[in-house]
C-alpha cells in the first residue's frame, strides 16, 4: 500500500496525518463545550459578576478570531507542522494556567492565550489536510471526518464537562486538554510532514495592529455598555475607536503589497455574504450556549452533568442533518439548504423565549434545541463551499481562515452584546416588579435569557436574508471547490 502511495505521489501516512489532525481539532471542540458547562462554577468560584461572565468566552473567541488570519499566515510561512505543534504545547499550557488561576483575571488571561494558540493551531491544522490530501474525494473524506468529530466532540465535551464539573472540579474542564495535546503534539512529530507556502512572506503588522485593536475595543465597549450604559463616555469612547481602527485596517488592506487580508477575497459577492452571514450566525448562535447552560443550572436546578446531557439533542440534530445536507449540496447547491435552514434555527430560538422558571425542559427547551440543531446543519456543511467559491491558490488559506474569523468574531461581539441585553432586561424586569418577592431574581434572570433569545432569532433571520440576496451560485459550487489545495 505504502509503495503504491508513493508511486502515485500520494503521502503513505495521510490517514495517520489525520488522525492527529482530529485529535487536534477535539481538543478545541471539547474545550469549547466543556468551559460552557463549567462557567455557572467559576463564576460562583472566583467570584465573577453577571456583566463579567461572558469574558469566560469573549477573551477566548475574541483572540481566536482576531489573531485566525495571522495565524494561518505563519503557518504558511514558517511551516505548518513546526506551527502546529507550538499551537498544541501554547494550547496546553495556557490550559494549565486557566486551570490553576485564582482570580477572574488570570482566568480570563489565560483564556486570551488559549485564544492566541488556538489561532496557531486551526489553521495550521487545516492547511496540512489541504496539502496532504490530494485526491479531491479523500480530501472530502478528509474533512468530513473533521466535521464529525466537531459534531461528536461538542456530546463528549458537555458530558465529560458536566462529569469534570460535578464530581472534581470545573478547573479540570480546562486541565484536561494538556494530555490530549501531549499526545497529538507526539505523533504529529513522526507522521505530519512539514509544508510551507511560497512567495511574498512579508507579513501585514499594520493591519494586524488595527484589526486585533479595533475588535477588541469595539467587544469590550459592548462589554462597558452592560455595567455604564450606552452612553457613558467610556463606553462611546470604545466604540468611536472601534470603527476609525477598523476603517484604519480596511484602508491599509488597500495600500499594503501583501495584506493580512486580501480584500479580493471578500468583495466576491458569494464569499462575502459568506463571511457575513457567519459573523451573523456566530453572533446569535454563541449566545444561545451560554444563557441556556445559565438557565438550565441556575435557574431549573440542573447539576452540570445533567445539563451536558440536556444539550445532547441539539447535537445529535447536527450530525444527523450534517449527513442529510451532504447528500442534498450536490443535488440542490447551498442556498436552498442554507435559508431555510436559518429560518428553522431562528424558530427554534423564538421558541425558546417561551420559558420560564416553571417550565419544563421536555415541552419547552427540548422541542427548541431540535429544530434548531436541524436548521443549522443545513447551514454549516453549504457555508463552506460558499465560502471558497472562485478562490484563487494563492488565497486559499486565507478564505478557509475568513470562515471560522468570521464566525469567531461574530461570537466574541455577540456574546458581549447580547449579555448587554440580557443584564439590562433584567435589571429593568427587577426595578418594574419589586411585589413578586422571593420569585422576583429568578423570573428576572429568565426575562433576561428570553430577551437575549428574542434578539438572536432576529440576527438569524437577518443571516437568512443576507444569504438569500448575496448567495448566487448553483450545485456547480460543490464540484468546483472540490479541487481547491492550499499552496
Amino acid at each position: 500500500m505504502f509503495e503504491n502511495a508513493y508511486k502515485e505521489g500520494l503521502d503513505p501516512n495521510r490517514w495517520r496525518t489525520l488522525f492527529v489532525v482530529a485529535i487536534a481539532q477535539l481538543m478545541v471542540v471539547l474545550d469549547s463545550s466543556i468551559v460552557n458547562i463549567a462557567i455557572p462554577s467559576a463564576t460562583k468560584d472566583l467570584g465573577i459578576s453577571v456583566a463579567n461572565r461572558q469574558w469566560i468566552i469573549t477573551a477566548y473567541t475574541l483572540a481566536f478570531g482576531s489573531l485566525l488570519l495571522l495565524g494561518g499566515r505563519i503557518g504558511d510561512y514558517m511551516g505548518r507542522k513546526k506551527i502546529f505543534l507550538v499551537g498544541l504545547i501554547g494550547f496546553a499550557t495556557a490550559s494549565a494556567l486557566g486551570g490553576i488561576a485564582s482570580t477572574q483575571h488570570l482566568l480570563f488571561a489565560a483564556r486570551a492565550l488559549q485564544g492566541v494558540f488556538g489561532a496557531l493551531l486551526a489553521p495550521a491544522a487545516l492547511a496540512i489536510i489541504s496539502v496532504t490530501f490530494t485526491i479531491p474525494k479523500e480530501r472530502a473524506k478528509a474533512f468530513g471526518v473533521i466535521g464529525a468529530i466537531s459534531g461528536g466532540g461538542a456530546a463528549i465535551g458537555l458530558i465529560l464537562g458536566g462529569t469534570l464539573t460535578e464530581y472534581f472540579s470545573w478547573r479540570w474542564c480546562l486541565g484536561v486538554n494538556v494530555p490530549i495535546a501531549i499526545l497529538a503534539a507526539i505523533l504529529a512529530i513522526k507522521f505530519v510532514h512539514e509544508s510551507k507556502a511560497t512567495g511574498d512572506n512579508t507579513y501585514d503588522i499594520p493591519g494586524v495592529l488595527t484589526a486585533t485593536a479595533g475588535l477588541f475595543s469595539l467587544t469590550y465597549g459592548f462589554n462597558q455598555a452592560a455595567t455604564h450604559g450606552w452612553s457613558d463616555g467610556h463606553t462611546l469612547g470604545f466604540l468611536i475607536a472601534a470603527v476609525v481602527l477598523l476603517v484604519g485596517f480596511v484602508v491599509i488592506e488597500k495600500r499594503v503589497a501583501n495584506p493580512l487580508m486580501p480584500l479580493r477575497v471578500v468583495t466576491e459577492r458569494n464569499r462575502g455574504g459568506s463571511y457575513l452571514g457567519s459573523l451573523i450566525v456566530g453572533a446569535g448562535l454563541f449566545s444561545m450556549f451560554l444563557f441556556l447552560g445559565l438557565y438550565l443550572q441556575m435557574i431549573l436546578g440542573y447539576s452540570p452533568l445533567k445539563s451536558g446531557f440536556a444539550f445532547l439533542p441539539f447535537t445529535a440534530g447536527i450530525i444527523i442533518f450534517a449527513g442529510i445536507a451532504s447528500q442534498l449540496l450536490p443535488k440542490v447547491g447551498p442556498k436552498p439548504l442554507m435559508v431555510p435552514g436559518l429560518i428553522a434555527a431562528g424558530i427554534g430560538l423564538l421558541l425558546l423565549t417561551r420559558i420560564t422558571p416553571e417550565t419544563a425542559y421536555m415541552t419547552h427547551v427540548l422541542p427548541a434545541l431540535l429544530i434548531m440543531s436541524s436548521g443549522m446543519a443545513l447551514v454549516f456543511i453549504p457555508l463552506t463551499t460558499t465560502s471558497l467559491h472562485a478562490v484563487g491558490n494563492h488565497d486559499t488559506g486565507v478564505a478557509s481562515a475568513m470562515i471560522n474569523t468570521s464566525q469567531q468574531i461574530g461570537g466574541s461581539l455577540g456574546t458581549a452584546l447580547l449579555n448587554t441585553v440580557a443584564a439590562t432586561a433584567t435589571t429593568t424586569y427587577i426595578a418594574t416588579h419589586k411585589s413578586m418577592g422571593k420569585l422576583l431574581q429568578p423570573f428576572a434572570m429568565t426575562h433576561g435569557f428570553t430577551t437575549a433569545f428574542t434578539v438572536s432569532a432576529g440576527l438569524l433571520f437577518v443571516g437568512a436574508v443576507v444569504l438569500g440576496l448575496f448567495i448566487n451560485i448553483g450545485k456547480e459550487a460543490v464540484v468546483e471547490t472540490e479541487g481547491v489545495v492550499v499552496h
